[in-house]
């Protein structure tokens, strides 16, 4: 930076004596900031510079030069400033990145038994949702620790947060050490079922490796992701995949939904505790039919009803009764305008796909003034690039602020 305001607090000055033109010198004062601006008797001529951007050339006749006429060179200073920290970017490398983190939805969720070290057989249809967080990421000028930072109250700041986390392993498991500040942008509700912790880990191992030159492979990552969280390797499929284990076995599959189809998200202020849901789990109680067949089904006939099929559902709703009466009275106000209505993960957010409407009565009724809303479709991303954020037209957390927005 130091350059820069060398080069930007100086002005060149060109004396023109005995019709030959002189370099004299660079020479400190005060440089002009508005390239429109002509005093009396000036002339104005525009010519590149070697930086690429335009100078303004001023050639004053000013009687008190002498009989000199002094020619005033002005760098436009904003062109230059983004110029110079271009170059510096080019020649330290990576330095600053800012990345989609979108959320996901189980379009079904069947628990198919209980593995030895305590954790839960499942199989389901993982789906990347239009829904996401923002994360920037600036390299630390220390090589001692990360910094993170959120809009979001209550999310932990330290290595308790999945982002540290995720940060920490891929340290530990590359032998690199640079640190990072990053600033969570949350949109993603908390405790909603959708997976937005898991992807922001994500979202931070993709990016730690783009600030080393992708010293590691996406499958290195999604292997390595397994370590901190179930949910998180299947960030790094193409968006679509049939998950088993506790999660982490990942299939891609070509997306059997289409990208044109609308939902809505209802989550309640309560959030569900995942530990809580599982711990009032009956296995025999759960729904027998083979996912592979529900898959199938959704491959050849899209989302219905009965293809919504979440084994988590009773226990959630023991846990919190009021989601119940939620997703009963959605189905209800929203037949023939919901295509399905369920839930996503262990809850609380209830989904309706279909439409990006939510019913009525959440905006009539007090109970449901202080709901999440938001709108969103399917989305997957290319090979070798991360998720892209798409525009939603509503995004907002209460139901009197989507109502006013959509006016």
């Amino acid at each position: 930076m130091a350059s820069a305001q060398f080069l930007c607090g100086q002005q060149l000055y060109i004396s023109c004596k005995n019709g030959r033109t002189q370099l004299n010198s660079f020479k400190k004062g005060s440089i002009s900031l508005s390239p429109t601006y002509r005093p009396k008797g000036s002339s104005f001529l525009g010519q590149k510079s070697q930086f690429g951007r335009t100078l303004v050339v001023k050639a004053s006749s000013d009687s008190t030069t002498s009989g000199k006429k002094q020619v005033e060179i002005v760098y436009d200073l904003e062109d230059k400033f983004n110029k110079l920290a271009d170059e510096v970017d080019k020649n330290a490398g990576l330095t600053r990145l800012t990345l989609f983190s979108p959320c996901k939805i189980n379009v079904f969720l069947r628990i198919t038994g209980k593995r030895e070290d305590g954790y839960h057989e499942l199989a389901s249809l993982f789906h990347v949702i239009s829904l996401g967080d923002k994360i920037k990421f600036s390299l630390a000028p220390s090589k001692s620790n990360d910094r993170l930072s959120t809009n979001a109250p209550g999310v932990p700041l330290d290595d308790r947060n999945l982002i540290i986390k995720a940060l920490n392993l891929y340290r530990k498991k590359t032998g690199t050490d640079n640190f990072f500040w990053v600033h969570l942008d949350k949109r993603v509700p908390t405790g909603a079922g959708l997976g937005g912790g898991s992807s922001n880990a994500a979202t931070a191992l993709w990016a730690a490796n783009q600030f080393s030159g992708c010293i590691a492979s996406e499958k290195d990552l999604q292997e390595w992701s397994s370590e901190i969280g179930s949910d998180i390797p299947f960030f790094f499929s193409n968006g679509a995949a049939y998950c088993t284990g506790r999660g982490e076995v990942v299939q891609d599959i070509p997306s059997p939904i289409g990208y044109d189809i609308p939902m809505v998200l209802i989550k309640p202020p309560e959030a569900c505790s995942t530990a809580e849901v599982y711990k009032r789990l009956r296995l025999d109680e759960t729904s027998k039919i083979d996912p592979l067949i529900l898959l199938e089904k959704i491959s050849t006939g899209g989302i219905s009803q009965d293809v919504c099929v979440n084994d988590l559902e009773p226990p959630a709703f023991e846990v919190l009764p009021s989601l119940k009466r939620l997703k009963q009275r959605v189905g209800a106000a929203g037949r023939g305008q919901y295509d399905a209505v369920f839930m996503s993960g262990s809850g609380s957010t209830i989904v309706g796909v279909g439409s990006p409407d939510p019913p009525q009565f959440v905006y009539d009724d007090d109970e449901y003034k202080d709901v999440f809303l938001s709108e969103a479709h399917f989305i997957t991303r290319p090979a070798n690039q991360w998720y892209s954020e798409p525009v939603l037209r509503n995004a907002t957390t209460s139901a009197t602020e989507f109502s006013s927005t959509a006016e």
